[in-house]
Formats: structure tokens, C-alpha cells, sequence
């Protein structure tokens, strides 16, 4: 399959001639060495085109969807996400609440004011969150407060007065890499769309909305399906690095054909390309911790609910034992 690839990406080196570069110098052939051999193959795999390249990691994503040099990208994927068009206007400064070690797990933040004043978070998680509700709440109304803040402050630089109606959508856009169990209770949906609603069907602009894909119930629901659309085809070439499933994308949208040559020109320079994908192992390690934090502090938290309501159970068999020992010394008593 790397040679067909090859055919569309002939820049693509072959593996001796990755292996001899790096041999070529002592450092990298140090930095190679102290991989461990599924990561030697995996990064070999993707230099010569036997994988495609994982456009998740860091470096490849900033590179594909660079507000600065590809705008047009990112405008096409939030449209298509969000089902309007999306033209940006600037991209704003992330100074959100989102707590400082919860930077670890994420590939991307990007914040974007639209034109029409629609303000969009664009984050990619390589390991979701635990409580991933509590936290995308949080994030949704940090947005929201930020915009009222803005608009009011510039109101009042121009001495006009403000008003609720000057403030505009704001959208949470999450892809998990991995998602959380709750996600997989729905294994064939692979974007949820969520905003604020009334029981009674009173209809209200509350401006919060999100946006919610699990990328990897979307490679499952693929798995014996053909691309059918636009949208199908960025998730696809985001999440995707099976050569088929890559040639297949390029047979229905040769534009996507760049991108694809941009991150293989990157893999042309071996010793940047190790660097970032050294990167991505150390941070991998630091996710998998993190994650594995996560995970027991919410089984531990599990296990002390679990003992206190053994210990009211205790407490209420024991109490009743009590009670039925006391009757018990009456009737002895009136017996007597």
C-alpha cells in the first residue's frame, strides 16, 4: 500500500532512506534508539506512507488549520460543524477559567470571532475529560461572559448604551479523540448537537450552544460505510491514517489532496519531524497519567459512596436489632 501512496505523494522516502538519514547523524540515531520499537515502526510508517500521517498530532493540526495561513480550512470545517456559515473575523486570545494541568490533554484550543459576531471554541481532547457535562458547561459560559464583557466595554468606549441584544451565539465545538463511556452509549451517533431548552417548549434565545463529536465512534460507524459528504470527509481526514480510507478520501475530494502534501513535506525534514514526534510521546505519557488520575479518583470516589450507604445499612440493621433486643427485655420482664 506505500507504494500506492507513493504514486500520489511521491515525495514520500522509502523506509531505507529515512533509516540512513537518521543513522547519518549520532543524536537522532540516540533519539531513535531511546523510542521504544512500536514507536520506531509507527513513526517509520508514517514517513514512508505504509500509514498515513496522524493529522491530530499537534504539530500536523496547527499546521493544516492555521488561522493565519489556512483560514479557509477552518472557516469550511466550523460551517460544516455548525451548519451556517462561518466567515472569522480575528481570533481571539484564550484566556479562559479552564484550569491550568487540563491544558495536558488537549490537541487544540482555538477561540474565533465570526463575522456575524458569533463566537466559536474550537477544542480537540486526546483523552476526554472525566465529568466532560460539568466542564463544557464552564467553558460555554466563560465564552459567554467574555463576549459581555467585550461588547459592553466597547458600548461604553463609544458612549452608546448596551443592550442583550448586541451579544451573540457562542458554540463549544469539543472532539474527543477517545471519548468518555457516556458517548458510547450511543455508538452510532458520532456528533451531538446540544443547546438550552424548557420542558414546557417555551422558546427563548439563551445563545449557548455545543458541539460534541467522538471521533472514535465516528471510525467505528466508518468502518463499512463509504464517505458520503463534506463533513464525513474532514472527520475522515482527521481521524483516519489507514491508506485506504486516505486514498479513498482523495478519490472523492482531490482538494484534500494539499493538505495531505503539506504534512508529507514536514516528514521530508527527519530531524523536525522526530522532534515533534517526541513531543507527542511525552505528552502521550503525561495524557495517560492524567487520565489514569482521573479514572481512580473517580472509582475511589465511587467506593466511599458505596461504603456509606453500607454503613447507613449497618447502622439501620443494627438499630433495629437494638430495638427488637429492648422488646425482647420487656416481654421477659412481663412474663415475669
Amino acid at each position: 500500500m506505500n507504494d500506492t501512496m507513493r504514486e500520489y505523494f511521491p515525495m514520500l522516502r522509502t523506509r531505507k532512506e529515512v533509516l540512513d538519514l537518521i543513522q547519518a547523524s549520532e543524536r537522532l540515531t540516540e533519539q531513535f534508539d531511546s523510542w521504544e520499537e512500536e514507536h520506531q515502526e509507527e513513526f517509520l510508517d508514517f514517513c514512508t506512507g505504509v500509514k498515513g500521517v496522524k493529522i491530530l498530532y499537534d504539530g500536523f493540526f496547527k499546521e493544516v488549520f492555521s488561522p493565519e495561513y489556512h483560514v479557509e480550512r477552518l472557516e469550511e470545517f466550523l460551517s460544516l460543524l455548525l451548519g451556517k456559515k462561518i466567515k472569522i473575523k480575528q481570533i481571539l486570545p484564550n484566556d479562559s477559567v479552564r484550569l491550568a494541568d487540563e491544558q495536558t490533554l488537549l490537541i487544540t484550543d482555538i477561540v474565533i470571532e465570526a463575522e456575524d459576531g458569533t463566537i466559536a471554541n474550537l477544542e480537540i481532547q486526546k483523552i476526554g475529560y472525566a465529568f466532560p457535562g460539568q466542564r463544557m458547561a464552564c467553558y460555554s459560559a466563560d465564552l459567554l461572559l467574555r463576549q459581555y464583557k467585550r461588547v459592553k466595554d466597547k458600548k461604553r468606549e463609544k458612549n452608546k448604551k448596551f443592550n442583550y441584544r448586541d451579544l451573540k451565539n457562542v458554540y463549544t465545538i469539543i472532539l474527543f479523540e477517545k471519548s468518555t463511556k457516556e458517548f458510547h452509549q450511543f455508538p452510532k451517533q458520532y456528533i451531538h448537537y446540544g443547546e438550552q431548552t424548557f420542558h414546557t417548549g417555551l422558546k427563548l434565545e439563551t445563545l449557548q450552544e455545543t458541539v460534541l463529536v467522538p471521533l472514535d465512534i465516528f471510525r467505528k460507524v466508518m468502518e463499512n460505510k463509504t464517505i458520503e459528504n463534506k463533513l464525513e470527509a474532514w472527520l475522515m481526514l482527521i481521524s483516519c491514517d489507514e491508506p485506504e480510507r486516505i486514498i479513498e478520501l482523495l478519490e472523492k475530494y482531490p482538494e484534500f489532496r494539499n493538505i495531505y502534501e503539506e504534512v508529507y513535506e514536514m516528514c521530508r525534514n527527519v530531524e523536525g519531524i522526530m522532534g515533534l514526534f517526541s513531543e507527542e510521546l511525552a505528552e502521550m505519557d503525561r495524557n495517560t497519567i492524567s487520565y489514569m488520575i482521573e479514572e481512580l479518583e473517580e472509582e475511589v470516589k465511587a467506593e466511599k459512596e458505596k461504603t456509606k450507604v453500607i454503613q447507613k445499612e449497618l447502622e439501620e440493621k443494627e438499630k433495629i436489632i437494638a430495638e427488637l433486643n429492648q422488646k425482647i427485655k420487656i416481654l421477659e420482664k412481663s412474663e415475669r
